[in-house]
């Protein structure tokens, strides 16, 4: 492991709250495509399976900000454990009825309850921003180990998920990621050492974490980028089925997954300065271009480099929105506003997805690249129009701190 990373996980803990994190994470990468797995095989309607993820996605996407403030202010303990419990049992909901052929309306009540599972990445994020406050660059070597394990759960959760419910039986990898989610989740709670400190209703006298406006602005931005995923994940599925290999979609996905893998480890090893900011707009342009040529894809292996090439963007421009996450919300409500960028995220995912769908039963696979373009046209611009406001950080008791992050150097107070 290069050195930047080795050092970060000196402090007391890391290893084992990275580790418990990693696991707990593994669902959002396998429930959804786990669902839509298991009832195209149980029923044949992929149109129910569709609908019951972006159920799935959408509940979490209103949910989850909710749970992340109640974190905030009891603890990570109080909180994340029953909202598991209750996740956990609605998973076991869901496959039971689509085992035994409920009907539909169960199916999308327990799609809807489900999606009270925790965002555990933004947990592990917290943990980190408090044991590396007020060093940056330590805590820009974090946030980009912790884009690597999201990357890595995005490469391997899709395969485990997906071959698992082929393979096997088709309530496997719904199952799995539901283990995965208790496993992660009451690991990472039982560190109790390393779990910020909750902050009580009375310190929350701002309200909610999304009325700052640079929070705001990172969050329209990510519903666009979150359609991006959504479109790219979709189309390319259909574009593989039309070239006659559709088993290589996962494949060819798992390499957009490598590129933003790759780049956020060299990303972590930089020391950077200058405006975070900037370099923030800088990474939603890159990501806007780097849907272009996806356009001209001829064939899979085109694709393949295509989006290893624009994967590169991704996981950069998700590190340096944690560090403006960190100055532009108030530290009672951090938990809730690296949620809030999650939420806008799945939200785009289920818009970009359902948008990429109707293009390609309209047009075809090769149509269907023009809505991740579009998304990104979008994110750049909203990008453009936001950008000023990302320069004003939350006035705090830690503005200095939170400066130092928009500045990219550390400062002593």
């Amino acid at each position: 492991m290069p050195s930047p990373y080795r050092a970060i996980f000196a402090a007391p803990g890391s290893k084992g709250f990275s580790a418990a994190g990693f696991f707990g994470r593994m669902p959002l990468s396998m429930l959804g495509i786990g669902i839509v797995t298991m009832i195209s095989q149980l029923t044949g309607r992929y149109g129910l399976a569709g609908a019951l993820a972006a159920t799935l996605a959408m509940s979490a996407a209103v949910l989850g900000p909710q749970i992340s403030r109640l974190v905030d202010r009891h603890g990570q303990a109080k909180v994340v454990r029953p909202a598991t419990l209750a996740s956990v049992a609605a998973v076991a909901g869901l496959l039971v009825c689509a085992q035994q052929d409920a009907p539909d309306w169960t199916l999308f009540v327990f799609s809807a309850a489900a999606g009270c599972v925790p965002s555990v990445g933004s947990m592990t994020r917290a943990r980190w921003a408090e044991i590396y406050r007020g060093s940056p660059r330590e805590l820009h070597t974090a946030y980009s180990w912790e884009s690597i394990v999201d990357e890595v759960c995005f490469i391997f959760g899709p395969i485990i998920s997906i071959g698992l419910s082929t393979a096997w039986f088709p309530e496997a990898g719904p199952l799995l990621a539901a283990a995965f989610l208790v496993v992660g989740v009451f690991w990472l709670t039982a560190q109790r050492a390393t779990e910020p400190v909750p902050h009580p209703r009375e310190h929350h006298t701002g309200g909610s974490a999304l009325r700052s406006p640079g929070l705001q602005v990172l969050v329209a931005t990510f519903v666009a980028t979150g359609a991006i995923f959504g479109a790219v994940d979709v189309v390319t599925v259909a574009f593989a089925e039309e070239q006659g290999h559709k088993a290589a979609a996962s494949l060819v996905l798992a390499v957009y997954a490598l590129g933003s893998c790759l780049a956020g480890a060299v990303f972590g090893l930089l020391h950077l300065k200058g405006s975070a900011s900037r370099r923030w707009l800088v990474g939603v342009c890159a990501m806007a271009v780097s849907m272009i040529p996806l356009q001209l894809a001829g064939n899979l292996p085109f694709l393949a480099v295509a989006l290893f090439v624009a994967g590169l963007s991704v996981a950069p421009t998700m590190v340096t929105t944690m560090a403006l996450i960190e100055a532009h919300v108030p530290r009672t409500n951090l938990t809730e506003g690296m949620t809030w960028t999650s939420t806008g995220l799945a939200v785009g995912v289920a818009l970009g997805s359902s948008a990429a769908g109707w293009v390609v039963d309209a047009s075809g696979a090769d149509a269907g690249y023009v809505v991740p373009a579009v998304a990104g046209a979008l994110a750049a611009a909203v990008a453009f129009l936001g950008y000023r406001r990302l320069g004003r950080p939350v006035p705090t008791r830690e503005g200095q701190r939170e400066r130092e992050y928009e500045d990219g150097a550390q400062h002593v107070a």
